[in-house]
């Protein structure tokens, strides 16, 4: 495999980008091992013809499945130009401070 220079921007985001998702895929991770044990467990507590359907038993993944569905649209969708600007300037600032430093 190839040497990439560290100080080339196409590579310093393509590197971002890979930390997102990775990011991304350990919170999927979480979410569906959590959300597991959470319906193995409320199916052990039912009590006699008691239906799994309530809302209670959907709590977790429900408002975690929103906070997830954020962080996706987060990292899949195109980056918006103007932050992608910000991001590239705050970068080259704190760069120079430390250069100053």
């Amino acid at each position: 495999m190839g040497k990439f220079d560290e100080n080339d921007m196409d590579y310093q985001r393509a590197r971002r980008q890979v930390e997102r998702l990775r990011g991304f895929y350990g919170h999927l991770f979480a979410y569906v091992a959590v959300n597991a044990m959470i319906v193995v467990y409320n199916c052990m507590n039912l009590k006699p013809g008691e239906s799994y359907f309530q809302f209670k038993n959907f709590f977790t993944a429900t408002f975690w499945g929103i906070g997830l569905a954020a962080h996706a649209l987060s990292v899949f969708l195109p980056r918006i130009s103007f932050i992608r600007k910000w991001e590239d300037n705050k970068i080259k600032e704190l760069m120079e401070k430390q250069k100053q430093q």
